[in-house]
């Protein structure tokens, strides 16, 4: 099998007869080349396939045009809608995008800081992994003047740019929305405490029950953000006869989880259980019932962040760091109020 070898400047001028300095000069429509000479380089440069290598250009130019993102998760359905909003607007303004997804792992977020910096980006958007606590690697980044914007999940009291919604109001919103439902046996399906948005949530859950003088035990928080751990998790809350009458869950793969398992066991949602995710992604009007959920806006997040980065990039001034909230809301479905028959 022959290996990919994609036509270069020097393949144009050998077919041409003249030198590699002309055919660059006739591809940038150079006026020192005559108009015979520039159709019989592109021709050329068409017949061969000729594509300009836009990092050795932009190396030249002292400008790759390239951002990297880091995600904790490629197929989270957030993360899929954020990438959008940043690929989106990378590509209005004369940016590509090099996506990394670090897959919860802080040794593969830090392997993805390296490789983007030798591959010359000129700036970085990154969502922190669960296992992230040191921030050195972060540190390091900022010392050597890379523009870097957090989104969704920022380093917990580190100075930087970062584009995030207001979780805890955003999940004081979802737990009042099942108190005014009449539910007042509520758990937490909790994301990690060490991350902002697990922190987050958790406080505005709590804050809510505590307005409304509703219990809170040792049983109303459960450290849970997989689908794996919510399925485990129902099936002994089932075993122990310790159901409750709703459920608030970080993030909508736990939520979907929950009412699938309640599903298997024949526990009606929401007549039963009301059931309460976070995101808004695809995965929520899937669920059966419709999930209700937090309309995280993805987005809009995907979009001010990378606006918020490109800012960095091409203004080289020193400006104190910035916060972009981006607005939340609550979408009711099925998960919580009995949807009426046509």
């Amino acid at each position: 099998m022959k290996q990919f070898r994609q036509a270069t400047i020097k393949d144009i001028a050998r077919e041409l007869g003249i030198s590699a300095s002309t055919v660059s000069r006739a591809l940038k429509d150079h006026p020192d080349i005559s108009p015979e000479t520039k159709e019989a380089v592109r021709n050329v440069a068409d017949r061969l396939d000729y594509q300009p290598n836009a990092l050795a250009l932009g190396l030249h130019n002292q400008h790759s045009r390239i951002i990297g993102i880091i995600i904790p998760e490629i197929q989270h359905d957030f993360f899929s809608s954020a990438i959008s909003g940043i690929t989106e607007t990378a590509r209005k303004a004369g940016y590509n995008v090099i996506i990394c997804p670090s897959d919860e792992s802080v040794e593969r977020e830090k392997d993805n800081i390296r490789s983007l910096v030798s591959l010359r980006v000129e700036g970085i958007l990154i969502s922190i992994t669960k296992e992230t606590r040191d921030y050195t690697h972060f540190q390091k980044l900022m010392n050597r003047n890379m523009p870097v914007v957090f989104f969704d999940r920022p380093p917990e009291g580190f100075a930087c740019d970062r584009c995030i919604i207001d979780d805890y109001a955003a999940a004081y919103t979802a737990t009042e929305h099942l108190v005014s439902i009449g539910r007042k046996n509520i758990i937490h399906f909790a994301g990690p405490d060490n991350v902002r948005i697990g922190k987050d949530r958790r406080r505005g859950f709590v804050d809510c029950l505590k307005r409304h003088k509703l219990p809170i035990t040792d049983e109303t928080i459960y450290p849970c953000d997989t689908h794996d751990q919510a399925a485990q998790i129902i099936k002994k809350l089932i075993a122990e006869d310790k159901i409750p009458d709703a459920i608030f869950a970080v993030n909508d793969i736990t939520a979907v989880s929950t009412v699938n398992e309640l599903n298997k066991h024949g526990i009606r949602v929401p007549d039963r259980v009301a059931v309460v995710g976070f995101t808004n992604g695809m995965l929520s009007e899937l669920s059966s019932p419709m999930l209700t959920t937090i309309d995280q806006n993805g987005l809009l997040i995907g979009q001010k962040a990378c606006k918020l980065l490109l800012e960095r990039i091409e203004t080289h001034v020193l400006t104190p760091y910035q916060t972009a909230v981006v607005p939340t809301k609550l979408v009711v479905r099925g998960s919580t109020v009995a949807e009426k028959a046509e």
